[in-house]
């Protein structure tokens, strides 16, 4: 399973005080660890307005409950309405992160991992032509590397 970097503006009207964000932190630091969530120590309340997000560790695969879920506890946290920010993916470079990626772009494929010829590792992943004619190959291919941190080969079916 994946690893999400949920952002959650905390205070998108700039009104907490520096009291009030780091109080908020803390209570958000104790609801995410009944719920076996991590958060990011950022120091919110150095933060100028506009920029006060926090951020949340959150292991799952549905984009959508992640952020629900980060947004219910940031809210619980900082008496707010909070407002939803950029969701990534922490990238350890396995193949369950090529999967993210080829799902991201709603694709699937196979994934077959081997070692080059300098030792590092070659993934190959073999996708419908069918999917190429929808999502430039040049795309798929760079998030590929990028997640995976190998050389990616894609071969089409």
């Amino acid at each position: 399973m994946r690893t999400a970097v949920v952002r959650v503006d905390v205070d998108p009207s700039g009104e907490l005080s520096p009291d009030q964000l780091t109080e908020g932190m803390a209570a958000l630091c104790a609801l995410a660890g009944q719920a076996d969530v991590a958060v990011v120590d950022n120091n919110l309340a150095a933060m100028p307005k506009g920029r006060r997000e926090a951020e949340l560790l959150i292991v799952g695969a549905d984009p959508e409950e992640l952020k629900r879920t980060a947004m219910v506890m940031c809210a619980n946290a900082f008496g707010t309405q909070p407002a939803a920010g950029v969701l990534t993916y922490v990238s350890r470079g396995t193949d369950e992160d090529a999967r993210g990626v080829l799902a991201g772009f709603g694709l699937a494929g196979e994934i077959s991992r081997s070692s080059g010829d300098d030792g590092f590792d070659v993934i190959v992943v073999t996708l419908r032509k069918t999917d190429l004619e929808r999502i430039p190959e040049s795309r798929i291919h760079t998030a590929l590397e990028a997640s995976t941190n190998c050389e990616v080969h894609i071969r089409t079916v």
